[in-house]
């Protein structure tokens, strides 16, 4: 693997995973697998998560939105904590969260609510000021 990625990879993961409370997907990975841990470690963190094609707080509300509509909430707490560490505000990824609504049900929206509620109450964010 070339070196740019795997700086890529490092600085990236910093950006979005720093401060991150919970289990990281790459731990759980590399408690079974060290190698496949890595190789998939430097394709989406330094790879797909690293693109300019789109800034990160839009990648991180787009990766909200599809977490949500699919009820992964798990991975949906990390990804509304790299939205946080790159600057979307609280405000900002529930109107993603809300959006889902049409497309994924009140439910999966009512349930990524609660897990933003949650992560926010960690990050001492709540309640929200309006």
């Amino acid at each position: 693997m070339p070196d740019d990625v795997v700086e890529k990879t490092k600085k990236t993961a910093a950006l979005y995973f720093d401060g991150v409370k919970g289990e990281r997907p790459f731990e759980l990975w590399r408690a079974f697998d060290k190698d496949l841990a890595k190789d998939l470690s430097l394709f989406i963190t330094g790879q797909m998560y690293a693109r300019e094609k789109l800034p990160h707080p839009t990648r991180q509300l787009v990766t909200v939105a599809a977490l949500t509509a699919l009820s992964r909430l798990d991975e949906l707490g990390l990804h509304i904590q790299a939205a946080l560490n790159v600057g979307c505000s609280p405000q900002e990824i529930a109107e993603t969260i809300f959006q889902t609504a049409i497309y994924a049900g009140v439910p999966a929206t009512n349930q990524a609510l609660k897990t933003l509620r949650s992560v926010l109450e960690e990050r001492g964010q709540w309640p929200l000021k309006t």
